[in-house]
C-alpha cells in the first residue's frame, strides 16, 4: 500500500522522499506538469536515457481507457443520451490528461526503477 501512496503522492522510486514533479500543471491554464531531472533528497537521475518514458504513453492510454470505460458505467444511469455521454467522456479525458500524465509516468518509474533495481 505504501508504494501505491508514494506513486499517488509522487514520490522518488529510490529514497520515496522527494518529489519527482515541480509543477503539477493545470490544463485549463494550458500549463503542463514539470519533471525535476534529478531527486532534491538522494539525487537519483529520472530520466535515465532519451525516450525513456516513451513507455509511459501506452500506460497513460491504459489508464485513460480505464478512466473512460468506469465513467460510462456510472454515467449511463444518470444520462439517457448517447452523444451526451461521448461528449462527456471527452470533457473528462481532457480534464484529467495532466493527472494521467504524471501518473503515467510514475508507474513507469516504479515498474523499472523502483527501490532495489538497479538502471
Amino acid at each position: 500500500m505504501s508504494i501505491l501512496k508514494n506513486i499517488v503522492t509522487e514520490k522518488c522510486p529510490k529514497c520515496h522522499q522527494g518529489q519527482v514533479f515541480e509543477k503539477k500543471g493545470n490544463i485549463l491554464l494550458f500549463q503542463m506538469p514539470k519533471m525535476n531531472t534529478h531527486c532534491s533528497h538522494c539525487n537519483h537521475k529520472f530520466e535515465k536515457e532519451p525516450g525513456y518514458f516513451f513507455g509511459s504513453m501506452f500506460v497513460s492510454y491504459a489508464v485513460a481507457v480505464a478512466e473512460m470505460v468506469a465513467f460510462f458505467l456510472i454515467i449511463q444511469f444518470f444520462v439517457d443520451s448517447f452523444v451526451t455521454i461521448v461528449v462527456l467522456i471527452g470533457i473528462m479525458s481532457i480534464l484529467l490528461s495532466t493527472f494521467n500524465f504524471r501518473i503515467s509516468r510514475m508507474l513507469w518509474m516504479y515498474l523499472l526503477d523502483g527501490k532495489n533495481k538497479r538502471l
